[in-house]
């Protein structure tokens, strides 16, 4: 009777040890989120690194529920094209991720960015917690403070909420493998690359 009261207290203690460990346990992947005018151009620098597990393209911070690319394109829904990455904290940080975003971007244009004009185009960081907002803060700021540029970061740090995320048409997602020609096009036509090496130079 000792004996199966000694199992059965072990037993209790060992999935009480179980239950906790799992508790503590961080998820393999995480979530960033960030707009940087058309998500196609997003999609390729974060696809190139080790560790990012899946980009998707999408609609964010918006007040129309499931909005298509003309309702978002014409500017009327408040949202922004955005790419949302899922990632390996534990083979990519949050921190390489910002320095991805910002020499991706035009940080000080407030009207869109590139060729494409509208508040569809703004550049935001959409952070998911606390230290992520964190981190972008300090990004930012140091980037105002160290780089150099010719005029102070418009680029928003913004709550993501999950709900709010809206998962763009499927010929959206990969479009620059998809139509790679006509991709290189837009990107060239829209004076993209141009413009971030005045900005970035060759960083």
């Amino acid at each position: 009777m000792q004996i199966t009261k000694i199992l059965l207290l072990s037993l209790t203690l060992t999935g009480a040890l179980i239950v906790q460990a799992q508790d503590q346990h961080q998820p393999d992947t995480a979530v960033a989120t960030f707009a940087g005018g058309c998500f196609w151009c997003m999609e390729p620098p974060y696809d190139e690194l080790e560790g990012v597990t899946a980009t998707i393209s999408g609609y964010i911070g918006g007040s129309v529920p499931d909005p298509s690319y003309e309702q978002v394109s014409s500017g009327g829904t408040g949202h922004a094209e955005a790419v949302q990455v899922e990632y390996h904290p534990d083979q990519v940080s949050y921190e390489t991720l910002l320095e991805v975003f910002w020499r991706n971007i035009d940080p000080l244009d407030a009207g869109g960015q590139f060729c494409d004009r509208g508040s569809q185009y703004r550049s935001a960081i959409f952070y998911h917690n606390e230290e992520q907002k964190r981190l972008a803060e300090a990004s930012r700021a140091r980037l105002n403070d160290e780089a150099g540029l010719p005029g102070p970061i418009v680029t928003g740090i913004v709550s993501a909420d999950p709900a709010d995320f809206y998962v763009a048409e499927d010929y959206h997602q990969n479009y620059y493998q998809e139509h790679s020609v006509r991709y290189k096009f837009y990107r060239w036509n829209c004076g993209r690359d141009e413009r971030l090496e005045e900005i970035w130079g060759n960083d």
